[in-house]
């Protein structure tokens, strides 16, 4: 087994057996099912807008090349300069060379999960700059050193207590603080760093085509201070995140806040459409779009997984996983977990040594219940399995046994063959990975010809 997957068992296992861990994550996750159906009823046809959502989706993404050459024409034209990004790599090469030109120390950041994917911080951490999270949720988990524990709301994991503790550890405060309290002190200290910071980097929840504006979703407002106040903005966002155009915004715009927090639109809604222009007051001085692919391609190539570059990241799909649910974000070691990270870390970060990650699923289909662009999460789990064998990354040991089970179970005979005891037997501790981290199997103890037959004869 990959040191990745051994991992991933471990700390699942611990996760599920923590109750206290659970009870926060459960409360947090009942609130959010407590406020989406009201959101909901923003829609006259909840279902017809989420297919029209995923019908642009698939437009988006199949004519990808077009689109993207459509919004670099259309925002260049406006004075911002597009960089294009083959990896993470050449992600952080590029913001490096800007942060040097620009002599650069302090950095704001808005909330972005595409940030956190190339790492961001740890590259500007190792070239002396600072680098500041400007989310709430994020703040509280860069000052305890921790990665974000869900797309939407990094901190759900935590507590109002655990949050006074670590402004306590980290920032002096005095202990047991409300949340208004502890927010006031983040402000205030989030605050002076806008005015400080000679960069902003931001990501995008959508990449508008037709008017070659990157679109900005959020509650808080870091993200508008964050790309306003530097004199240089940088977006850094995947390439699928391209929508063709303006009027789909208002379609996507209440989806992603009604499914992402269960609100009928989110508090502040940006459209960038470059730097600051001759006849404006306010905005950056330069601004640079860095189009991230890194790994993205690998699954437009795969008519079968395409569909999951339709994701919006509103989270929908995590808050409704049973497994989730029980071991939360930190387990899956991922930039992108729950089902939707399942079914892309595999061909963003390589099937070897994230195929595990789509074998954590009950195969329920309650992610692709919620999703609000109705991508088929479960099947896209199971071609992920499939994708897996087929590139043989699976064990000698799995494949035989795998063989030898399709054998009996076409073969009548062989179906016949031992009672339930010794079927018991064979599966539960001749083939121990099967137990290892599931729950005994257990045959029926006449076969289902025998039954047939008894019940003929009664008949």
């Amino acid at each position: 087994m990959k040191e990745n997957a051994e991992s991933f068992l471990a700390k699942s296992s611990v996760k599920a057996a923590d109750l206290d861990h659970r009870r926060k994550i459960n409360f947090n996750i009942s609130r959010y099912n407590a406020v989406v159906p009201q959101g909901k009823k923003q829609f006259d046809n909840v279902m017809l807008a989420r297919e029209r959502a995923k019908n642009a989706k698939w437009e988006a993404i199949e004519h990808l090349d077009q689109y993207l050459e459509e919004f670099e024409k259309k925002i260049t034209a406006r004075g911002a300069k597009i960089i294009w990004a083959e990896n993470a790599e050449q992600a952080l090469d590029a913001v490096g060379t800007i942060c040097k030109e620009k002599n650069c120390k302090t950095l704001v950041k808005s909330k972005s999960m595409v940030t956190e994917e190339i790492h961001l911080n740890r590259f500007l951490e190792s070239k002396g700059i600072e680098s500041v999270e400007t989310d709430l949720g994020e703040y509280i988990q860069q000052l305890d050193g921790e990665p974000p524990y869900h797309i939407v709301t990094p901190a759900m994991h935590k507590s109002k207590e655990d949050v006074a503790r670590v402004f306590a550890d980290k920032l002096g405060t005095a202990p047991g603080l409300s949340p208004e309290e502890l927010t006031i002190i983040a402000r205030n200290k989030l605050r002076e760093k806008y005015v400080q910071a000679e960069i902003g980097v931001t990501g995008a929840n959508f990449i508008v085509a037709d008017v070659g504006g990157i679109a900005v979703t959020e509650n808080e407002g870091n993200a508008r201070l964050s790309c306003a106040w530097p004199k240089t903005h940088i977006v850094i966002v995947g390439i699928e995140k391209v929508i063709p155009s303006l009027e789909d915004i208002a379609l996507f715009w209440p989806l992603l806040a009604t499914y992402g927090t269960g609100q009928q639109v989110t508090v502040y809604n940006s459209l960038v459409m470059g730097p600051r222009q001759a006849n404006e007051t306010d905005g950056p001085e330069e601004m640079f779009v860095i189009l991230l692919d890194n790994g993205r391609t690998n699954l437009l190539a795969n008519p079968k997984t395409r569909e999951a570059l339709y994701c919006i990241r509103c989270g929908a799909c995590l808050n409704a996983c049973p497994v989730y649910k029980n071991i939360g974000g930190h387990a899956y070691e991922t930039t992108y977990s729950g089902p939707i990270g399942k079914v892309i870390t595999p061909y963003l970060k390589g099937m070897d040594e994230y195929k595990h990650l789509s074998y954590a699923s009950s195969l329920c289909g309650n992610c692709t219940e919620v999703c609000p662009v109705r991508i088929n999460l479960h099947e896209l789990l199971l071609e992920t399995r499939h994708e897996a064998v087929l590139q043989g990354t699976s064990s000698i040991a799995e494949r035989l046994a795998w063989k030898a089970w399709k054998a009996a179970s076409l073969s009548r005979n062989m179906m016949n063959m031992g009672n339930g005891r010794i079927k018991n037997w064979v599966v539960n501790k001749v083939f121990k990975g099967w137990t290892a981290h599931r729950s005994e199997l257990d045959f029926s103890q006449k076969t289902f010809n025998q039954m047939w037959q008894e019940k003929n004869a009664k008949a």
